[in-house]
């Protein structure tokens, strides 16, 4: 296939479909090489790149287009009048921690942060960031959780084998959060645990509790 009509056909399909796009699959379905694909998905992230207002994201194995995190500020501020608050510096070490230790119980983690962390969680479940991946086999079977697509996308790391130093990935998501790395804020005064029901992999949960 020729160069500008495979880089046309993405682009087309990626607007298109709007969700991730599994690289495989295009590859296979598209009657491509491997090479081939790679060399467009080369081309399409250098011309969406730089200042364009859109990016090809690349990350666990799928691509798709996004805005450009520089102008974050200025598209929340349109299109949601009441922008959505940042995650804590609570939330994000949790996150981090989540991250490194996948899969990982709820104690595991509160064991190295030294704190409860229900709320943390019940947020990050929220913000899609971190799904429930099964139970560990020990007495009483506690939910494992792990990160998910959508923490490849935020916090734009392609492959979760491409995590930094545990410090390094700590301080990059809180400046793409924008909370900066020496600001201290509370979890509990940022976010309100939703009224709606648990969901029900938490239901006959032990102790899970909601901060007012």
């Amino acid at each position: 296939m020729e160069i500008e009509l495979l880089d046309n056909i993405l682009e087309a399909l990626l607007l298109v479909s709007g969700n991730a796009l599994n690289v495989r699959e295009l590859t296979e379905q598209l009657e491509l090489q491997k090479s081939e694909m790679d060399g467009a998905i080369k081309r399409l992230k250098k011309k969406y790149g730089g200042q364009c207002g859109i990016q090809l994201l690349t990350y666990n194995g799928k691509i798709q287009f996004g805005s450009n995190p520089a102008y974050d500020d200025v598209v929340s501020g349109v299109l949601n009048p009441i922008k959505e608050k940042e995650l804590s510096s609570a939330a994000l070490e949790t996150v981090a921690i989540i991250a490194y230790k996948q899969p990982v119980t709820r104690l595991e983690v509160e064991q190295i942060r030294g704190v409860n962390c229900d709320y943390a969680i019940q947020v990050l479940l929220k913000h899609n960031l971190i799904e429930v991946t099964g139970r560990k086999d020990v007495i009483g079977k506690p939910l494992l959780f792990g990160t998910t697509d959508s923490f490849l996308k935020r916090f734009q790391i392609e492959d979760i084998s491409q995590l930094p130093d545990y410090d390094k990935l700590l301080e990059s998501i809180r400046v793409i959060e924008g909370t900066g790395p020496a600001e201290e804020q509370s979890l509990y005064n940022e976010f309100e645990i939703p009224d709606e029901p648990l969901p029900e992999f938490l239901e006959g949960e032990e102790n899970l509790q909601k901060v007012e």
